[in-house]
């Protein structure tokens, strides 16, 4: 959907995003340029949300600006916040060569925005449980060969190894098998809702003695479709607790013990703090 202005209003609009996220690697804000974020949104009009208020427009400009827009407003579905999302991206850093696992990628501008920052020789596989919306990201992310869409849930299967795991939609804990694909060093970033709603975007990364975890901001997602965990009755966090999180571990491995603040039936979380 190629419009006037394009690639003048992406330059301008990524450098506002790389400001306002505090990016420090510039090949988030040039990836933010490249992409045009027209492609990966429905026809015309658009509906641009700022500060709750939502507008109706046809103008290229209105959507290149730190704005969520519609993807779905009935199902409470958007194209997500700009500088969120590349102060996501800086967090978890993905290099060249390096492999992704993208939990609801939606119709796909994430996606490939990360997709260009692992090239060459690194791949991006995509999940959407949303039917429509993978096979509208199957067609977005068609001239992307390093990426693969795939129309499922990431829940409760056996994924590839990765050295990123970014998860778009609020869980109410991360799936064991997110913790499992990890490869050494690899990290993993989820809006962690154990309350739904609001709570914090977690960022994981896999040391040698088990999973590290910093929370970065406090978020609120829709929560994951598909998704097939349980809570055990054990353990649910208070709102201390789930600041206190420090480790995350998986329950097989390592059984919960006085530091847990969060038990479930695969993973629990810790108030324990692990090194490298």
């Amino acid at each position: 959907m190629p419009q006037d202005g394009s690639d003048r209003h992406r330059r301008d609009y990524a450098a506002q995003v790389a400001r306002l996220a505090g990016v420090r690697d510039r090949r988030i804000e040039e990836a933010f340029a490249a992409v045009p974020r027209e492609d990966f949104l429905p026809p015309l009009p658009w509906t641009v949300i700022s500060m709750g208020v939502a507008t109706r427009t046809s103008d290229i400009a209105e959507i290149y600006s730190n704005v969520l827009v519609a993807i779905d407003r009935e199902r409470g579905i958007n194209n997500g916040e700009p500088a969120l999302h590349a102060e996501w991206i800086d967090a978890v850093s993905p290099q060249p060569g390096e492999s992704v696992i993208h939990v609801g990628a939606g119709t796909g501008y994430y996606t490939a925005i990360l997709a260009r920052l692992v090239q060459p020789n690194g791949h991006v596989e995509a999940f959407e449980y949303e039917t429509d919306l993978a096979s509208q990201a199957a067609r977005n992310l068609s001239a992307y060969a390093n990426v693969t869409v795939h129309a499922a849930s990431a829940f409760g299967r056996v994924l590839p190894n990765a050295d990123i795991i970014y998860v778009n939609a609020g869980v109410i804990a991360p799936d064991v098998q997110w913790l499992r694909a990890l490869n050494p060093g690899a990290r993993l970033i989820f809006p962690w809702q154990p309350h739904k709603g609001w709570g914090p975007a977690l960022l994981v990364t896999r040391r040698g003695r088990g999973f590290s975890a910093q929370s970065l901001m406090t978020v609120g997602f829709i929560s994951c479709s598909g998704t097939s965990e349980r809570i055990s009755v054990s353990r649910l966090p208070t709102e201390s607790d789930v600041a206190a999180v420090r480790s995350i571990w998986i329950g097989s491995e390592r059984p919960p013990d006085s530091s847990a603040v969060a038990v479930y039936d695969d993973v629990w979380f810790s108030s324990e703090e692990i090194g490298a």
